[in-house]
């Protein structure tokens, strides 16, 4: 079951990147994916969330995707109407921006450290004093939020029900009660007022605030009752007697504050917020709060980008498939208008070879597609004219990786690990993209493994989409017939970053090297200047 926000955040003061991919074969997306697909960026550029719980619950999408389509069209539905609903769009935008103003205000009460009765607090984290501020304007912050929902129209969209319904259901719970108060310390422990009806134990009340009128009132009783018992002139009014009557009272007062205040912190307060951080329901209320924030940054995100931006279309079939128009790179292309777009097809095809030189745009043509799969699969818009795609269970993206000391097998052992973890993974309803295979090995040895393992997938029926340079290998599936070849396009030595039809046989390498100042000229040059 998936962690509210604020089980992520685990006790410690929230942060934004506090959830992580799901291992292999658990979630759609596992670390290594994760990292190749290069999400921290994507979620840098697509994080126009006001709130950290927005945020938070953002990053959760990126790193957990969905699955469910009809959960996925749902999303979409809730953003069309949030797009195609001012007043929809202006309660929300207006309940979100003040929730990111008090926020920290609640997260002060759950998580701050408390620095003792006379500390001063110089961190956003520390709490100064009793914490009957911190906690009073914590609680507001929840009880407002819960106000504003309460308040505003129902939405048509069912996401978007469901929604407001997590935060207004807030208003049912105890912790609620606990929030609006009064609060009860018992035997019990600390009991909400509706916990008192079926109670009968004697309890004090706790209020947060030093002024306790019923204390101080007996205070008072109790030092009448003593004159009475014991007349003194102490307390005759007089310029000697009040002088001696604030010997007596200065201390009272003086130790009145400090106990009353460290019993309220002590036995009250901090027990109350170790009840709020373990509570599902206000948990559930930042969740969605920050669904809220997500689904708005989802709209900002395409009103920013820069280009043509759609919500894909979402197609069940029993195998994956993508089918893309203009396609930009949700990273690269943002503010970019000068970006080439490229359309991508992959539907019959299992097998998609794209060959040609370096710095051509394979690999980043590679992260175009899976990470528009991804945001697919978040609900949100994508950088196309046209988009439509089957929800893929898994997103497989193998980079290459630099072996360890202690790896035993060498490049090869990692690498080829990598792939036998993801085709025993993989159905037919994954994305598999593989950037190289079999590297760190003979020729003769890469060719036949690499056929070995292609073969596998292709059998096994996912998308399969390989980044290579090895256009004999490419020759072998293509003249099977289940292939297809795809290659970056050059003129005049220079890519242009569209994607053809048909196979590279040639390199650039001699190019490159010259860009970067490490051709045979080069080294010819620097070793006659040397001698």
């Amino acid at each position: 079951m998936q962690q509210n926000v604020l089980q992520s955040w685990n006790g410690e003061w929230p942060a934004a990147r506090s959830s992580k991919p799901l291992p292999l074969g658990e979630g759609v997306l596992d670390q290594s994916g994760f990292n190749a697909i290069e999400v921290d960026e994507l979620f840098d550029h697509l994080n126009y969330a006001a709130t950290l719980a927005g945020q938070s619950v953002l990053y959760r999408s990126l790193t957990q995707p969905l699955d469910s389509s009809d959960t996925i069209l749902a999303k979409q539905e809730a953003v069309r109407e949030i797009r195609d609903n001012p007043d929809i769009r202006n309660n929300i935008e207006n309940m979100v921006a003040h929730a990111a103003r008090g926020e920290k205000r609640l997260y002060l009460l759950l998580f701050g450290k408390f620095l003792g009765s006379f500390g001063t607090a110089r961190e956003h984290d520390q709490i100064e004093g009793y914490g009957y501020r911190q906690y009073v304007r914590g609680a507001r912050f929840a009880l407002d939020l819960v106000d504003a929902v309460h308040g505003s129209h129902t939405p048509d969209s069912a996401y978007l029900q469901a929604v407001f319904n997590k935060i207004g259901r807030f208003s049912d719970s105890n912790t609620y009660s606990l929030m609006v108060g009064p609060v009860y310390n018992s035997e019990k422990g600390l009991q909400s007022k509706e916990e008192r009806r079926h109670s009968l134990s004697p309890a004090t009340i706790f209020r947060p605030t030093l002024f306790k009128p019923l204390l101080i009132l007996l205070i008072c009783a109790m030092i009448w009752g003593v004159i009475q018992i014991f007349p003194t002139d102490l307390f005759k009014f007089g310029r000697d007697s009040i002088s001696i009557g604030s010997v007596f009272f200065l201390p009272l007062l003086l130790a009145y504050i400090p106990v009353v205040g460290g019993y309220d912190r002590d036995h009250c307060i901090i027990p109350l917020r170790d009840l709020y951080k373990d509570s599902a329901e206000l948990g559930e209320m930042l969740d969605g709060l920050g669904q809220l924030d997500e689904l708005l940054a989802f709209i900002k995100y395409a009103e920013d980008y820069g280009s043509e931006t759609v919500l894909p279309e979402i197609t069940v079939a029993e195998q994956h498939g993508i089918s893309l128009s203009n396609a930009r790179n949700p990273v690269l292309g943002r503010g970019n208008p000068a970006y080439v777009g490229n359309d991508f097809v992959m539907h019959h095809e299992r097998l998609v070879f794209i060959t040609g030189p370096n710095s051509g745009g394979k690999t980043a043509f590679c992260k175009t597609v899976t990470q528009i799969q991804l945001l697919a699969q978040i609900g949100c818009y994508v950088p196309a004219s046209a988009a439509s795609l089957t929800v893929a269970d898994h997103i497989f993206y193998q980079a290459p990786e630099i072996s360890h000391l202690d790896d035993g097998e060498g490049r090869f052992g990692t690498e080829l690990k990598r792939t036998r973890d993801i085709f025993l993974t993989s159905t037919g309803k994954s994305l598999v993209v593989l950037d190289e295979m079999a590297e760190g090995t003979t020729f003769e040895e890469k060719m036949q493994s690499s056929i070995d393992v292609l073969d596998g997938f292709y059998r096994k029926g996912n998308s399969t989409i390989l980044i290579t340079h090895n256009h004999q290998l490419v020759d072998v599936f293509v003249t099977r017939g289940n292939a297809t070849p795809k290659q970056v396009e050059f003129a005049d030595d220079m890519p242009t970053f569209k994607l053809i039809p048909g196979i590279s046989r040639i390199s650039h390498a001699d190019r490159v090297a010259k860009k970067i100042g490490f051709s045979k000229q080069d080294i010819d040059n620097y070793l006659a200047q040397s001698a």
